[in-house]
C-alpha cells in the first residue's frame, strides 16, 4: 500500500467541502476532479462542514476536556499520596 504525503492546506480542504455543502457536487465526483480520496473528503466534511464559530467551540471543549482530564490524573494521584501517607502515619502513632 503506497502512503501519499502530501498536505493540504486548510483553505484548500475548505474549498474543496464548499463544493460539497453550497454547490450540491456529489462527494466521490469532487474528491476524483481534486485528486484527493473520498475518505479525505469525509474527514473533512465532517470537520470544516460545520460553520467556523461552531467548530471554534468545539475545538475549545476539546481543549478544556483534555485540560480537565490532566487535572482529574493529577488530583487522582495527589490523593493517592495523601491516602499513603495517611495510612503510614496512623501506622506509625498506633
Amino acid at each position: 500500500m503506497i502512503m501519499s504525503t502530501v498536505r493540504f492546506t486548510e483553505e484548500f480542504k475548505l474549498e474543496a467541502v464548499k463544493q460539497v455543502t453550497e454547490y450540491k457536487r456529489p462527494v466521490a465526483d469532487v474528491a476524483q476532479r481534486l485528486g484527493v480520496s473520498t475518505h479525505s473528503m469525509y474527514a473533512w466534511l465532517k470537520r470544516y462542514g460545520k460553520p467556523a464559530e461552531q467548530r471554534q467551540q468545539e475545538s475549545n471543549e476539546a481543549a478544556e476536556l483534555r485540560r480537565l482530564r490532566a487535572e482529574v490524573k493529577r488530583l487522582t494521584e495527589e490523593r493517592d499520596i495523601l491516602k499513603k501517607a495517611a495510612a503510614y502515619f496512623a501506622k506509625q502513632s498506633g
